[in-house]
């Protein structure tokens, strides 16, 4: 938005010019994700603690957890706010792909928040029934997928580039559609299975947001794009911007949520997150490298999947607890120990994310 308001002022002082940069642009979303959460922050911590509106506890899981009762939950409608508001402030709003995921990312939110206020507010255990929630996400999911398929103006895309391979493209055609609905569900849902603790997913978010907002600078840049030889999308520039609000909104939310927790997140905000950094991998068209740089919500899905697959084949569980975070909380890793160790694990994904941009 504030594009348009710099390109106006700069036919009386040329210096609005630099707003035109998309470097700056996307510092700036930073920055104002980031003091929108500091300000905001303590204002929603203190309004959700006046109406009760606080976490539940598992008796089966870790006795570590059982002190967290209570505490202050929906935090994640401060990361929509910081990154909604960053982004209408600082992205082109002519870019399709900026709406596509804004709107994405605000409807899981919706059903995320759903969710949450069934559970918390409402007192239902079961939350939104988990037959209802999939059904919402797969027609979000595949009502972005239908969109942008139809909207599509260049091969490159709906084809799937596969990670450290300069030759290997594969045309989806209507595979596509079907690939991007996996990626944004499973996303949205492998991003809400690792946030149990504090700060656990919230960081790798940071960290991938970060990696993906290189990736969609590149990507938008013909020249950039020719060179690391990966798809030249106009327009995914913008989605640096966002990218940018996202992480600063994850580093504001982080400061109230790092252990111990002040608040967190819920499904309000982690199907929301999950969901937008799968909407901006389709649209870079790096599918595969989310699976590489969101490793750690990769594991703790699989390690879901694994347990209840074993428990129904075998009546044997394979972990001591799944999501696999809590695993090592029975294990007697402290909580910190766990949380710190993904993040890092998460610093070494994203790296060899990255490094596919050159090894090619």
């Amino acid at each position: 938005m504030l594009i348009y308001l710099a390109e106006y002022l700069s036919q009386f002082h040329t210096g609005f010019n630099v707003f035109q940069y998309l470097t700056l642009r996307t510092i700036f979303g930073v920055l104002t994700a980031l003091i929108i959460s500091f300000v905001v922050g303590p204002m929603m911590i203190r309004r959700l603690t006046m109406h009760q509106i606080g976490q539940t506890v598992r008796n089966d899981g870790p006795e570590s957890h059982l002190s967290k009762a209570g505490t202050p939950t929906m935090g994640g409608a401060l990361l929509l706010v910081a990154v909604t508001v960053s982004s209408l402030l600082w992205a082109d709003l002519s870019s399709r792909y900026v709406w596509v995921v804004i709107v994405v990312t605000l409807l899981f939110g919706i059903i995320g928040f759903i969710d949450d206020y069934k559970k918390l507010v409402l007192n239902d255990p079961r939350g939104l029934a988990s037959r209802y929630k999939y059904l919402w996400q797969s027609v979000v999911g595949l009502g972005a997928a239908l969109f942008l398929y139809a909207t599509a103006t260049l091969p490159a895309e709906t084809q799937l580039i596969i990670p450290f391979v300069k030759s290997v493209v594969i045309d989806l055609g209507p595979g596509f559609v079907i690939l991007t609905y996996f990626v944004i569900v499973g996303s949205s849902n492998a991003v809400n299975l690792t946030d149990g603790l504090d700060g656990l997913a919230i960081m790798p978010t940071v960290l991938v947001a970060g990696a993906l907002a290189i990736f969609a600078y590149a990507s938008g840049h013909a020249q950039i794009a020719s060179y690391l030889l990966i798809p030249q999308i106009p327009g995914a520039g913008e989605l640096a911007v966002f990218c940018g609000a996202l992480a600063g909104a994850g580093l504001g939310f982080l400061w109230f949520n790092a252990y111990p927790a002040q608040v967190f997140m819920g499904d309000v905000g982690a199907l929301a997150l999950g969901a937008a950094l799968g909407v901006v991998a389709v649209l870079v068209r790096q599918e595969l490298v989310l699976l590489i740089m969101g490793g750690v919500f990769v594991m703790e899905t699989v390690s879901v999947m694994l347990q209840v697959l074993s428990f129904k084949l075998t009546g044997r569980r394979i972990f001591r607890m799944a999501p696999l975070h809590h695993h090592f909380e029975l294990k007697g890793w402290p909580e910190p120990r766990v949380i710190v160790r993904f993040w890092i694990v998460t610093v070494i994904l994203v790296l060899v994310g990255l490094a596919s941009l050159k090894i090619r």
